[in-house]
C-alpha cells in the first residue's frame, strides 16, 4: 500500500506543440518531484495533427511519471475519460495543458478532500482577471443562464481545474450522456460538458467543493472561436436541462 498512487493527473492534449514547447511539462514534473504524495501524470492526446505526440514520446524517455495515451479524435470529455479510466490514482486531477491555472494550485484543492469532498474544482471567480471585454461578458452571461437552468450554487463551471476521488469520477463519466449523444467531431471539441459532470454530481449527492485559484489565461494555440464556443456551451446546457427533465439522470 505504500507505493499506491495517490495523485493522477490527466491533460488533455490536441495539437498543444505550441504550449509545449513552452516547458509546460517541466513546470508539471517540478511541483510534482517536490511533493510528499506519489503521482502520475496521463497525457490523453486526441489524436493530435501536429507533433504534439512526438514531442511527448521524447518527454517520456527521461520522465517516468509520464504516460501518453493514444486516442482516435473524438473532442475533449473522450480525451479526459479515456485518461481517468487508466489512472491509478486515489484522486484524479484534470488539467489543461497550457497551465493557465498552475499545477502547484492543486495545494488548495488537497485540503478539501481531506474534509470528506468528493469533487474539489477550480474556480476563477466572477471577476475573471485576464480576460478580453468580449470573453468577460460572453463567461457572465453563459454562467447566468446556466444558474438560471443549472447549478445555482456554482460560480464557475468551465474552469479546467476539476479534482475527483477516482472512484466518484469514473461513475460520473460512466453516467455522461454526451459520450451516447454525441455527434462527428472536427478540431478541439470542448463544450459545456462539465456542466452535465458537476449537474450529475450533484444529482447524485456527492460532495462539491468550489475553490478560487489563481488563472492567467498562457495559451499560446489561438485558435479559439469564442462565439462558436459559446453558441455550443449554450446546446449543452439546454441539452442536458432536456434530459433532466426526461428524467435521464434519474
Amino acid at each position: 500500500m505504500k507505493n499506491k498512487t495517490f495523485l493522477s493527473v490527466i491533460i488533455p492534449c490536441y495539437n498543444e506543440e505550441k504550449n509545449l514547447k513552452r516547458g509546460v511539462l517541466d513546470e508539471v514534473e517540478h511541483y510534482l518531484q517536490k511533493q510528499g504524495f506519489t503521482s502520475e501524470v496521463v497525457i490523453s492526446d486526441d489524436e493530435s495533427t501536429d507533433n504534439s505526440r512526438q514531442f511527448v514520446k521524447d518527454y517520456l524517455k527521461k520522465h517516468p511519471r509520464f504516460r501518453l495515451l493514444e486516442n482516435k479524435h473524438a473532442g475533449k470529455p473522450f480525451a479526459v475519460r479515456s485518461g481517468i479510466e487508466k489512472a491509478s490514482g486515489e484522486v484524479v486531477l484534470f488539467t489543461d495543458m497550457d497551465q493557465s491555472t498552475p499545477i502547484k494550485e492543486f495545494d488548495k484543492l488537497l485540503p478539501f478532500f481531506q474534509k470528506g469532498f468528493d469533487v474539489v474544482i477550480g474556480s476563477r471567480g466572477q471577476k475573471r482577471e485576464g480576460f478580453s471585454l468580449l470573453r468577460l461578458v460572453g463567461s457572465n452571461v453563459f454562467r447566468l443562464i446556466r444558474q438560471q437552468l443549472l447549478l445555482k450554487k456554482i460560480v464557475d463551471t468551465q474552469c479546467g481545474f476539476k479534482a475527483f476521488k477516482t472512484n466518484v469520477a469514473r461513475d460520473l463519466f460512466s453516467r455522461l450522456l454526451i459520450f451516447k449523444e454525441a455527434k462527428e467531431t472536427k478540431g478541439w471539441k470542448v463544450g459545456a460538458f462539465d456542466v452535465e459532470l458537476l449537474f450529475i454530481a450533484q444529482k447524485r449527492g456527492y460532495r462539491i467543493a468550489e475553490v478560487v485559484i489563481d488563472w492567467e489565461d498562457k495559451d499560446v494555440k489561438k485558435e479559439k472561436k469564442y462565439f462558436k464556443e459559446s453558441k455550443e456551451m449554450l446546446k449543452e446546457m439546454l441539452r442536458v436541462k432536456l434530459n433532466d427533465l426526461k428524467k435521464k439522470y434519474d
